[in-house]
């Protein structure tokens, strides 16, 4: 079972924003390339976001589950690749003096990822989840830092 953490400069409720939206999900996930749909009811317990992975022109089309959802510390998902099979993923988030610290916690539960010894699987999902940390972080931390009373052009009646 891999295991990364990272400290985010942001709460963790910024970081569960980003989380509860499913449309950001290829924007932290290293290998999601795009979604498909995503429940109305993400990221309620038994949702599903609907993604692609790989790259054009092989994409393969799958499925990630909500098994278990506790804004802003915890969210265990299921997260299918197939042909390389299913894996349980873990994201646990904790208040931390700088921010918030995040963990994610990967495990091949299902298909022929599972059959690849586990000191192997290890290394590839450490680096992996490695960058999909560097990337949530990006999203949150971003999204932290914005002003309150920032504006766009259409609020401010701009080009009418």
């Amino acid at each position: 079972m891999s295991r990364n953490s990272r400290v985010f400069a942001c709460t963790p409720d910024d970081v569960f924003a980003v989380l509860a939206d499913g449309w950001l999900f290829p924007s932290w996930v290293v290998g999601a390339s795009r979604m498909r749909e995503v429940a109305e009811t993400w990221p309620r317990v038994g949702s599903h976001l609907h993604h692609s992975f790989g790259v054009w022109p092989v994409l393969i089309d799958d499925e990630t589950e909500v098994l278990a959802y506790d804004p802003p510390r915890h969210i265990l998902l299921r997260a299918k690749g197939w042909p390389m099979g299913e894996a349980q993923v873990d994201i646990q988030v904790r208040p931390h003096p700088d921010g918030a610290v995040v963990r994610i916690q990967e495990e091949a539960v299902a298909g022929p990822g599972s059959l690849i010894p586990t000191a192997l699987l290890d290394v590839a999902l450490q680096l992996r989840n490695a960058e999909t940390l560097h990337r949530l972080a990006y999203l949150a931390e971003g999204r932290a830092a914005r002003p309150t009373d920032e504006t766009t052009a259409e609020d401010e009646g701009v080009g009418e």
